[in-house]
């Protein structure tokens, strides 16, 4: 993602960063499909919800290419804070509304 984000910023023709674009979205995808197999709840907690968050505003990059840079780097920000979440924020479940236990 950083070399897509610094390829935005510095105006880089797009085939030139298509394959770390298709790396990124692979390596995004293969994390997520990890984190269901182990459990379906990923997606309700708050980990899940970041994900999802970011996912969405990479889609709407997709969308807007005018805003491309601005909405991977919000993606990138939120992928960030999510990374570095403690444990009770990134377990906490919004639809049970409490922290759910830890595996």
């Amino acid at each position: 993602m950083a070399v897509v984000l610094g390829g935005l910023a510095f105006d880089v023709p797009g085939p030139r960063i298509h394959l770390a674009g298709l790396l990124t979205v692979a390596s995004g995808v293969l994390l997520l499909a990890v984190e269901l197999a182990r459990s379906g709840v990923y997606l309700y907690t708050g980990a899940g919800v970041v994900s999802l968050l970011k996912l969405a505003l990479i889609g709407l990059g997709q969308l807007f290419p005018v805003a491309r840079f601005e909405l991977y780097l919000a993606a990138t920000l939120i992928a960030s804070v999510g990374a570095h979440m403690s444990a009770p924020w990134r377990h906490y479940s919004v639809l049970h509304r409490k922290v759910l236990r830890q595996d």
